[in-house]
């Protein structure tokens, strides 16, 4: 399915949020999520499913002040 990440449209094979994070190589890193707008906490990635055409941010912290 295709779907935009980070403004980037993408083809991908996994339906759930945590599944597409893998795919993608975030699967172990600490990243905020937040799909269509809305954030998306980490404990429900596994139960979040992704539709043709969602919007997906993905968002690692910054070190620095």
């Amino acid at each position: 399915m295709r779907i935009e990440v980070n403004g980037d449209a993408r083809d991908i094979k996994a339906t759930t949020l945590a599944g597409v994070l893998a795919e993608l190589g975030w699967g172990a890193a600490r990243v905020a999520t937040a799909l269509n707008g809305a954030f998306v906490p980490g404990a429900a990635r596994d139960t979040t499913t992704l539709r043709e055409g969602d919007r997906l941010e993905v968002l690692a912290p910054m070190q620095g002040g």
